[in-house]
């Protein structure tokens, strides 16, 4: 499952919560373990970039109950 998320990084946790509770409603389940882990794949330079436009797409990994 993954999703965009524009914004701070200090701010994620919050688009994290909105995806979890995503891959709940869906019937699936979260996969973290110890060779599946989330990601955090950031599209801007933060060095460039205002904070509020910075973009990051998070992904994790989901199972079917």
């Amino acid at each position: 499952m993954q999703a965009l998320h524009i914004g701070s990084y200090d701010d994620e946790p919050a688009t994290i919560e909105k995806i979890h509770k995503f891959i709940e409603k869906q019937g699936l389940q979260v996969d973290i373990n110890d060779d599946r882990h989330h990601h955090e794949i950031y599209l801007l330079d933060p060095r460039r970039t205002k904070v509020e436009n910075l973009k990051t797409v998070l992904r994790i990994p989901v199972k079917n109950n």
